[in-house]
């Protein structure tokens, strides 16, 4: 069911077709980019493309060959090895009550881009607070605190897919 290429092969063996969907591919994460858009898809006539910021846990990455920005994450430590040593320090950041995302979707520290952060480190909360937004299916869900207390840990990039259960907030 694959289409034909509309080009024949050029000077390098390569087909034209997909140079054009490879120009159009890093053209359009850099706009993702710069706007910075979660998900951006286009469906034009001869291909569908869809650029992701992010891996939501359990799927595979989109390969776009483009420079998609992602969140910064420490790769795993190699099998045997000796944990790292901010390792010793994770239990004593474990205290405190969790907020958890009751949805899968984009997490959103702010209103909008152009506001300040509902809640920043440190900050002193109250029950009912909103915290944040969780967009699924282009739904904005305010995320509100379910106890009262200080911010003591913000657990999630702004922007970053979240999975429905995952830690987003830690109150002390």
């Amino acid at each position: 069911m694959a289409k034909q290429p509309k080009a024949k092969n050029d000077q390098n063996g390569a087909d034209r077709d997909e140079h054009e969907l490879v120009a159009m591919a890093r053209g359009l994460a850099e706009i993702a980019s710069e706007h910075g858009l979660s998900e951006l898809i286009v469906d034009a006539k001869d291909a569908k493309l869809t650029i992701r910021r992010g891996v939501v846990a359990g799927s595979a990455p989109v390969a776009v060959h483009a420079p998609v920005a992602l969140p910064a994450y420490a790769p795993p430590p190699a099998f045997g090895s000796a944990p790292a040593p901010a390792a010793a320090a994770a239990p004593a950041e474990e205290k405190g009550h969790v907020v958890t995302s009751p949805f899968v979707g984009t997490f959103y520290r702010k209103p909008n881009p152009d506001s300040p952060n509902y809640v920043s480190m440190g900050d002193k909360i109250d029950k009912g607070q909103v915290l944040c937004i969780v967009e699924a299916m282009k739904l904005m869900n305010e995320i509100e605190a379910d106890a009262s207390g200080t911010i003591t840990g913000i657990l999630v990039e702004d922007g970053a897919s979240v999975e429905y259960g995952q830690p987003l907030f830690r109150i002390a």
